[in-house]
């Protein structure tokens, strides 16, 4: 969730000059992006957010207690009490370097699973528990401690005057208020970071828009909520939602949300940024010290900005980091749910990066070919349908997703993993795994809908049912088996 923050409230006072102080940041970073000198080394980086379950599967608010046991400083506490995230270091891709992430991903997480057996708490990589309940969402007890998790429930609710309301219609309906904004910390992702430099910048986010859709078609993960079968990827509509600052009336007038996939193809990352200021309040309106501070490479840190984009929630997020030698500039791709499996993950990892490289360098772009409006469509229509969803494409027109993935993009993922100087052996591992999940249509949220349903044709209630499949869910994510090969029931 980022940087802590010193108070649970703002003044009208602290607002107005927060408000002043990031017109400065935005045109220092303006300033900078023309003149000042950028790290040159293009790394890759992936945080995973975590879920906690008790021995029944039930959430086990117990992140705190978990994270000593952990101890260690790369595992750190999310908003929700039943939550934890861990920050791998960033590392080169070239040569056998996604295997070597798979490895240490596999050895931190182990740790993590075996340190938190120890406390009776089960850790899960998926993208919504489905064992949550209305206990859960309404429990004074499900955020974790921190101003910084305090003030962004108080900035929301303020924001929005009225308690959240959830409504989400996919196979079943699911519709409640809520009187915070605990059903954000449901939502647990992985998120992918790629270092490019400024010039690069906006094709390659553009890229991350284009293929945003089969990105979260093939790794659909959270087809439950509160005990309902929605979306494949309910994930994208259930953040949306729980972090809306817009009362109805506002969104009638067309007020954009704070989880937002964008509306335009941009020409510079400078666009992102202004567009945040432009149409968004600030949430988190805490003032650096200094109005103007610096590293010592001389890189602005325009603390003010940063923390406001922190507080935007793009599907792909730029990042501005000010670092240590030297700056960098970072795509954020948000879009994933966690799980099932470390070797799933890094697969997923390695579809997004292959694709970047590939797209990024075509010769006439695909984004010149496609309406924004298309690639948000293919996006919203991917996460309700995951791998049955069909989707417009330059050249093809409407193709079912599979297709597109398995005669179309793996292939471009493969020619942008040689580029990058991935090992052939390597990328062939990651790249078979993702060809069998989307040939077997089974990913995460198909293999957790079709086991609940079998589950209740043997005659258990729903509520029996759920905590089965998530027992069997977490059976098979110990087992180390990429998602396709797991058996149904």
């Amino acid at each position: 969730m980022g940087a802590e923050v010193n108070a649970k409230s703002f003044t009208r006072e602290q607002r107005t000059r927060y408000r002043e102080r990031l017109m400065v940041n935005l045109e220092t970073f303006a300033r900078y992006l023309g003149s000042g000198a950028f790290d040159p080394v293009r790394r890759i980086g992936l945080e995973i957010e975590l879920n906690l379950a008790n021995p029944d599967f039930t959430p086990a608010l117990r992140n705190t207690e978990v994270l000593e046991a952990i101890a260690d400083p790369a595992f750190q506490t999310e908003i929700g009490a039943f939550n934890i995230e861990f920050n791998h270091d960033a590392v080169q891709i070239e040569g056998r370097g996604l295997l070597n992430l798979e490895e240490s991903l596999r050895h931190e997480l182990d740790h993590a699973v075996a340190a938190a057996k120890d406390v009776d708490v089960n850790i899960l990589l998926v993208g919504i528990l489905p064992t949550l309940d209305q206990d859960f969402i309404h429990s004074k007890n499900w955020i974790s401690p921190g101003k910084r998790y305090a003030a962004l429930n108080t900035s929301v609710l303020q924001a929005r005057g009225e308690d959240v309301l959830i409504d989400i219609v996919g196979q079943e309906r699911l519709s409640f208020y809520v009187a915070n904004i605990a059903p954000e910390a449901a939502c647990t992702s992985v998120q992918l970071h790629l270092q490019v430099s400024p010039e690069e910048f906006a094709p390659v986010w553009n890229s991350a828009q284009v293929i945003a859709g089969a990105q979260v078609a093939l790794a659909a993960n959270s087809p439950m909520f509160m005990e309902r079968v929605l979306w494949h990827e309910s994930r994208i509509e259930v953040f949306k939602q729980s972090i809306d600052t817009r009362p109805p009336e506002m969104r009638n007038q067309g007020v954009r949300p704070r989880v937002w996939f964008g509306e335009r193809w941009i020409t510079s990352i400078l666009d992102l940024f202004e567009e945040n200021v432009r149409y968004f309040p600030a949430l988190l309106p805490e003032l650096s010290r200094k109005r103007s501070e610096t590293t010592a490479s001389g890189a602005p840190q325009l603390h003010e900005l940063r923390l406001h984009n922190g507080t935007v929630y793009r599907w792909n997020r730029p990042i501005y980091d000010p670092g240590g030698d030297f700056p960098n500039l970072r795509l954020e791709n948000r879009l994933l749910p966690a799980g099932p499996t470390v070797v799933d993950t890094v697969a997923n990892a390695a579809f997004f990066f292959g694709l970047m490289r590939a797209l990024r360098t075509a010769d006439r772009p695909l984004w010149s070919r496609m309406s924004f409006q298309t690639a948000t469509d293919n996006f919203l229509d991917c996460a309700r349908y995951g791998l049955e969803a069909n989707v417009y494409w330059p050249g093809l027109g409407e193709i079912p997703v599979t297709e597109l993935i398995i005669r179309h993009l793996l292939p471009l993922a493969a020619e942008g993993l040689e580029d990058l100087g991935v090992d052939k052996a390597v990328a062939d591992r990651y790249l078979k795994i993702l060809y069998e999940r989307a040939h077997t249509e089974q990913n995460g949220a198909a293999w957790q809908i079709e086991t609940l349903r079998v589950l209740e044709e043997r005659g258990l209630d729903r509520k029996v049912a759920i905590a089965e499949m998530t027992r069997l869910y977490n059976e098979n994510m110990l087992s180390s088996q990429p998602v396709h090969t797991w058996k149904i029931g």
